[in-house]
């Protein structure tokens, strides 16, 4: 059973009855390969016991933590974050549904030694201390939100954010990445969010919190849902990757094309230092199941191994690798043609990337076989030591369906968070 304490801004729940799981590596491999080591799961709390200010949860759980995942200092404890919360689509016109419409993501720790515990629940806020929400922020250029059932349009709200992945700096404050603007934000050591830089042009008025438009503006021509996934640090920079190629110049361009975009940001400067160009594998050879649909291809998740060198989780819903990347000698397209959404043929819409230097990529690891039970959405990674990788999965908070009685029936799908030895180390 869970007893909830408030300590200042952060809940801290009880251990969790969920156990470890080693798996040994079969003695008939005949080659070495990544062997999962440990595998935990995510308590299921109610999430009213973890915002007030939610007046009915409707049977939803924590879940989505997965979303992003960084080391916390102590071994088998981590940094994770929630997206914007519970959230579908009904109706065949797929209206995007928010049944908990107040909820707030928030930042959560967690501690693995001895099943799991969640040490700590940071709900971010804003300049106000009002907690801030998921809901979408601008009419045209989000989707239209709505109550639980598609019928009743909810107001947007400049402050919402759906946040995907973070990184802890050595100071104790936090940056995240948000698929909205896409948008990446500064936010204390207890939550508050102290900046949010956006695209140019973007035009985003009235957030609780101070909004700078310095991010290229061709980033907002990012595909519905597909912003800025992944994140890493190492020192003075920061990594960002966008989920999905953008849809420049439209969206069916966006959805066919095998180039998304990875950025990098000066913490000290505050702006944008360098954009490179990424090569998504071919869908088709990747997942057969995906039936050829490019756009099924996202990346999920950074990590940062040593020098321009990062770990990429590439995915559909029913594979994920993890890939090693290496800019060093990649071009560096920031402020070039390719930010000009004049430009023909798009990056986004080149075949064969002539004049474009894109990263050096290596297989890390094929999750999907080392972890064949794994449920999709792997979107949290982190590296722990040259050999030691951690995965975890966004659950999407167990939704399922909702009942006539608008009370959620779970999906049973769990968060968990995998630990796997790589048979050779990362450098």
């Amino acid at each position: 059973m869970f007893r909830p304490v408030l300590v200042g801004l952060a809940l801290v729940v009880g251990p969790a009855v969920a156990a470890a799981t080693t798996v040994a590596p079969s003695l008939a491999e005949a080659a070495p390969r990544p062997v999962v080591v440990k595998d935990v799961s995510i308590p299921p709390v109610p999430l009213k016991d973890l915002q007030r200010s939610i007046a009915d949860d409707r049977g939803v759980k924590l879940g989505g933590v997965g979303s992003g995942l960084f080391p916390a200092g102590r071994r088998g404890d981590y940094w994770m974050v929630t997206d914007r919360g519970p959230n579908g689509q009904v109706g065949a016109d797929k209206r995007r549904t928010f049944p908990i419409p107040e909820f707030g993501p928030a930042i959560v720790q967690v501690a693995t030694r001895f099943g799991v515990e969640i040490k700590k629940y940071v709900p971010l806020v804003g300049t106000s201390g009002r907690p801030i929400t998921g809901l979408s922020n601008q009419a045209g250029h989000d989707e239209v939100p709505y109550t639980w059932d598609g019928q009743t349009a909810l107001p947007y709200n400049p402050s919402g954010v759906d946040t995907e992945d973070l990184v802890r700096t050595p100071g104790g404050d936090f940056w995240l990445v948000d698929e909205y603007g896409p948008s990446l934000l500064h936010v204390s050591e207890r939550g508050r969010v102290l900046a949010r830089y956006v695209p140019k042009g973007l035009n985003l008025t009235g957030a609780d919190y101070p909004v700078k438009d310095t991010l290229p503006a061709i980033l907002a021509s990012r595909q519905q849902n597909r912003g800025f996934e992944g994140l890493a640090i190492d020192g003075d920079t920061l990594y960002l990757a966008v989920q999905s190629p953008l849809a420049n110049p439209d969206k069916k361009t966006g959805k066919s094309s095998r180039v998304g975009r990875i950025l990098t940001f000066s913490i000290r400067a505050a702006r944008v230092t360098g954009e490179y160009a990424y090569r998504f594998e071919d869908v088709t050879t990747f997942d057969p199941k995906a039936n050829g649909d490019q756009s099924e291809m996202k990346v999920s998740g950074l990590a940062h191994v040593g020098g321009r060198r990062l770990l990429v989780d590439e995915r559909t819903d029913n594979v994920a690798r993890v890939y090693q990347i290496d800019l060093a000698k990649a071009t560096n397209l920031l402020g070039g043609p390719y930010d000009d959404p004049a430009t023909t043929p798009s990056l986004e819409a080149l075949a064969d990337l002539a004049g474009v230097k894109v990263p050096a990529k290596s297989l890390v690891a094929d999750l999907s076989e080392v972890a064949p039970t794994l449920p999709g959405k792997v979107e949290g990674i982190a590296l722990l030591d040259p050999r030691t990788l951690v995965v975890a999965n966004d659950n999407d908070f167990g939704l399922g369906e909702f009942g006539a009685d608008g009370r959620l029936v779970d999906s049973g799908v769990t968060s968990r968070i995998l630990t796997i030895r790589l048979p050779r180390p990362v450098r």
